[in-house]
């Protein structure tokens, strides 16, 4: 049996806190070894505490959850960040993602779905509610059009027609085996594309390779 999931909730609301302290105490798997009300204490307890996962609420007090996400993947690069909020608005997705968060999820997830999704971020996946997906969408599909060339358009970021579909699948939520599967090659095969393709498009991890191929339409 895998080792407990270490986790700290940043939460500015204590009637949260507790909830999913609570909740997230009746996972046999889950370890909750602190809870922070604002940013600033998520990352100064994270320091500490060096849990495997900060959950990560938006809107909170002296720093909130996005400023607070970029500093942990400053100053604790070995805790990873999935952001739970009441908010899926496109704005707050997408600069989630840039700052480092691995997973988004909604405050209307179970205890089960929470638990699934720590462990696909644990495994180097994204994890982003299906709700959120639909704004990220919504925020792309509502930006300027870019003018499109007459003849055939270049992949972006110098990527191959290969590495393109990699990344696609990426975005669409399958894992490593899952795209080798689909792809009929090996899951080494599949890793030595995203090792290529991440640099190209100034990705640190899966979770912005998803914005990326949202952004550049590559889903």
């Amino acid at each position: 049996m895998s080792r407990p999931i270490r986790v700290l909730i940043a939460d500015d609301q204590r009637v949260v806190r507790e909830g999913l302290t609570l909740v997230l105490g009746l996972l046999p798997d889950v370890d909750v070894v602190g809870a922070a009300s604002d940013g600033a204490e998520a990352v100064a307890l994270a320091e500490d505490l060096h849990p495997d996962i900060v959950l990560m609420d938006l809107r909170m007090p002296r720093c909130d959850g996005v400023e607070a996400t970029r500093l942990l993947h400053e100053r604790a690069p070995g805790t990873k960040v999935v952001v739970l909020t009441t908010y899926s608005d496109d704005r707050s997705v997408i600069d989630a993602l840039r700052a480092g968060a691995r997973g988004y999820l909604t405050k209307d997830t179970g205890g089960a779905e929470i638990r699934q999704a720590l462990r696909r971020v644990l495994d180097d996946q994204a994890a982003i509610d299906p709700a959120v997906q639909h704004h990220l969408i919504d925020a792309i599909a509502g930006a300027p059009p870019a003018p499109r060339p007459l003849s055939r358009p270049q992949l972006p970021a110098g990527l191959t027609p290969r590495e393109a579909e990699v990344l696609s699948l990426i975005a669409a939520g399958l894992s490593n085996t899952e795209i080798a599967d689909r792809l009929v090659v090996s899951e080494g095969t599949v890793k030595s594309h995203i090792n290529r393709l991440l640099p190209k498009i100034e990705a640190r991890d899966r979770a912005q390779a998803v914005a990326y191929a949202y952004q550049h339409g590559l889903v």
